[in-house]
């Protein structure tokens, strides 16, 4: 059964929990609109073709170092109805997050956490500056933001999907499956 806060269901959600998603490392991370909906493009003859939303969504993804200078960027494609991306975080040394139970606050000092058991519960309290759903946050806040002048009832799927990529393999074969996504489309499990 899922569990109640402030008298709401509340969803578990999908991020490892023994994770610090502000820790240099690379992420692959799949967005998708809701319900599917095709507002970025079609692929023709297995080439996507982009709409007015769909460059939107692709510029504003090549802007993401711009306002995190600790990201670069991997392989990433912009589907009809979802974008697929490669997130690299690196920060320098100085910069990594420690794992205290120090809650950062937006409008107040940092809170000390009585009993912080685990970095999935300080997450519920704070996504953290710098982590990767802020990053992913803001790239969804400024396309929805965009996207709604041309589409009114343009919107994202509440989550996004994410992979720590731990292995070189593994970041080829990610890497690999993203730069061919558009050829396989209509095997594709976001295809209709």
């Amino acid at each position: 059964m899922t569990e109640k806060f402030q008298n709401k269901y509340r969803i578990k959600t999908t991020r490892l929990q023994n994770w610090d998603y502000t820790s240099n490392a690379a992420y692959f991370v799949t967005i998708c609109t809701q319900n599917r909906e095709h507002y970025f493009g079609e692929i023709t003859n297995q080439v996507m073709q982009l709409s007015e939303i769909g460059d939107m969504a692709n510029k504003y993804w090549l802007e993401i170092p711009e306002h995190f200078p600790f990201v670069e960027l991997g392989e990433f494609v912009v589907m009809p109805n979802h974008v697929h991306g490669i997130i690299i975080i690196n920060k320098p040394d100085d910069e990594q997050s420690n794992n205290d139970c120090t809650v950062e606050t937006r409008h107040a000092l940092s809170l000390p956490q009585p009993q912080c058991e685990t970095l999935g519960e300080k997450r519920f309290q704070n996504q953290g500056k710098g982590s990767l759903s802020s990053i992913i946050g803001s790239y969804k806040s400024v396309l929805t933001k965009n996207a709604r002048k041309i589409h009114p009832n343009f919107e994202w799927q509440s989550r996004f999907h994410d992979h720590i990529i731990r292995k070189d393999q593994s970041f080829r074969n990610i890497s690999d499956y993203i730069k061919n996504n558009p050829t396989k489309w209509t095997g594709d499990k976001f295809h209709e």
